[in-house]
């Protein structure tokens, strides 16, 4: 058995300030993806997704009835008989490996569920998001549940605030074109409780939440905002600008050898750098207007393009 693929997904604006409302801005990337599967426990990663499978299940009999119910039984049954989750999703990279399989195991189990066939009104998404912000919490603690939305519904979606999101359209690729985002590969793997933990005690400062609303709030708006209508002139001035707040109060979440890479790209205008998801490691997301140049200044490292422009 081989359940249908999930895809990762790419948080482009909104880390740490959709926590408090600003404006987000997701997309699926089909580069990795993850199916739930029984073909025999034959290897070490297999075993150990079994095991938290277990787990898993456990967590789902006791979330509410009333927000969503599970065939729990079958479920319990695959997981028994060895089901896994089969995943090329780096874990721990920002790029969404545990809201792919809360995705694959709502799909699967869930009762009544809402599909993606339906006409996805505001409403039916902010069920969704709370049921997978639920189920995604056994994973880190608190969830927003964005990500399993966006594996599960493999579109692009638009934060308004915690209470309006939407399906969005983003600008069409171009191909041969110079502009880019892209993912840089840390090298090391990111966890998203300690970061979160370090950004609530950041928030106990007056200054701290001074800056986040009338700075890293302001131009992650503003990012979202010229992505959407294709002003990649007016994005690249706000995201150097998200990018210099990132350094001065972020540190923490921005592994060390890479701060001196950071403030180079500020510097040559060359590229700018920004979290993917909460920090710590795992990717970090890029920005530039001419790709090869990017690579030029950044050449001992591995970049994955994700989207061209």
């Amino acid at each position: 058995m081989k359940g249908p693929l999930f895809y990762s997904k790419i948080l482009l604006f909104g880390e740490y300030g959709i926590i408090k409302d600003s404006k987000g801005l997701s997309i699926p990337y089909n580069f990795y993806n993850g199916a739930l599967k029984t073909d025999g426990l034959d290897s070490e990663n297999a075993i150990k997704s079994n095991n938290n499978l277990k787990r898993f299940v456990e967590y789902l009999k006791g979330i509410n009835p009333e927000l969503v119910t599970f065939d729990i039984e079958s479920f319990e049954q695959d997981v028994n008989a060895g089901m896994y989750f089969d995943s090329s999703i780096p874990q721990g990279y920002g790029v969404g490996s545990s809201g792919a399989l809360v995705a694959a195991v709502y799909d699967k189990y869930a009762q009544e569920k809402i599909t993606v066939l339906e006409n996805l009104t505001r409403e039916k998404l902010l069920i969704l998001k709370t049921i997978f912000s639920e189920m995604e919490s056994f994973f880190h603690g608190k969830s927003s549940g964005l990500d399993p939305l966006n594996s599960y519904l493999s579109i692009p979606i638009l934060i308004n605030s915690k209470d309006n999101i939407e399906a969005t359209g983003i600008p069409s690729q171009k191909s041969d074109g110079k502009g880019a985002v892209f993912l840089l590969d840390s090298g090391m793997i990111g966890e998203t409780a300690p970061m979160v933990s370090i950004f609530m005690e950041n928030m106990k400062q007056e200054g701290f939440r001074r800056m986040l609303k009338n700075q890293f709030i302001k131009h992650t708006d503003a990012c979202v905002d010229d992505f959407l209508k294709g002003d990649f002139k007016s994005l690249f001035l706000n995201t150097k600008k998200l990018s210099k707040v990132a350094l001065n109060h972020f540190k923490p979440m921005i592994p060390q050898q890479f701060h001196a890479l950071w403030k180079n790209g500020l510097d040559t205008n060359d590229y700018y750098l920004k979290l993917c998801g909460s920090g710590g490691g795992g990717y970090i997301l890029g920005f530039t207007e001419d790709i090869e140049k990017a690579r030029q200044s950044l050449k001992d490292y591995k970049l994955e393009v994700v989207y061209n422009f």
